[in-house]
């Protein structure tokens, strides 16, 4: 069997629909790790992040790699990953292509090396997301500029409801967004993830001030006001639960 008809039978098999391969216009494909750490080992986290797994993925053809902080809760902390792939293959295949990379296995081998008794983190969760129609491709910010981003996951009661809000936002709430400041990074439908039906997105901001401006002139956007009230995009109809966090890049994210 060729290469290209195992990984699209695997990502079937697992219950999402087929994927084409993200070439020139069609849909890129995002992997977000949420690492769950105590704040005393992020120092090791971000060594190897930045020393073996990012530069893995340059040489695996994967990226670019977001990396995300979210404010510690006590001694918790939470680490986001974002890694852009361009078709499912290179979804698919990257966990293995890592593993069997020399150099990374060298760079990484104190993160790798951790002891049960003494981890690295908690837990990794992991979600697999195609990039919407009306946004197919991330937009990345420019990493030497000041930046605060806005990562949000709109969970919906079934497939139906999950559908009508990715039609709301290509419609015309993407569209109003970019209008008032609400500046998306990407715009992604769930494909794996222990929560479905959801769409995750992104916005980035210069910084707090840039982004609560930003939402409060959403907020009372004539043709948003216009939109919500519409029978068929009312929040409670097609939008259960909204996740809301701020994050602030690392140091060496790649945007």
């Amino acid at each position: 069997m060729e290469r290209r008809s195992f990984v699209e039978l695997s990502v079937v098999a697992f219950g999402a629909p087929m994927m084409p391969e993200a070439d020139e216009g069609r849909s890129e494909l995002f992997e977000l790790r949420t690492y769950t750490l105590k704040s005393s080992k992020q120092a090791m986290l971000d060594e190897y992040l930045s020393k073996a797994f990012i530069p893995a993925a340059k040489r695996l053809g994967a990226g670019p790699v977001g990396v995300f902080v979210e404010a510690p809760v006590k001694d918790d902390a939470r680490v986001y990953i974002l890694v852009v792939h361009k078709n499912a293959e290179s979804a698919v295949s990257f966990a293995g292509h890592l593993t069997a990379d020399e150099e990374y296995s060298k760079s990484a081998a104190e993160y790798l090396g951790a002891k049960a008794a003494d981890p690295v983190y908690t837990r990794i969760e992991s979600s697999l997301m195609k990039a919407i129609g009306g946004m197919p491709k991330l937009e990345r910010p420019d990493a030497s500029k000041p930046r605060l981003f806005n990562l949000r996951i709109y969970e919906s009661h079934n497939e139906r409801a999950a559908a009508k809000k990715i039609e709301m936002f290509e419609k015309a709430e993407l569209a109003i967004f970019r209008r008032v400041g609400l500046t998306p990074v990407f715009f992604a439908a769930t494909v794996f993830d222990p929560a479905q039906p959801n769409l995750a997105y992104m916005l980035v901001f210069r910084d707090e001030a840039e982004r609560k401006a930003a939402w409060d002139r959403f907020r009372v956007d004539p043709e948003w006001l216009k939109l919500k009230a519409l029978p068929e995009y009312a929040d409670k109809e097609i939008v259960s639960k909204i996740t809301n966090r701020i994050l602030t890049p690392a140091a060496y994210s790649e945007f």
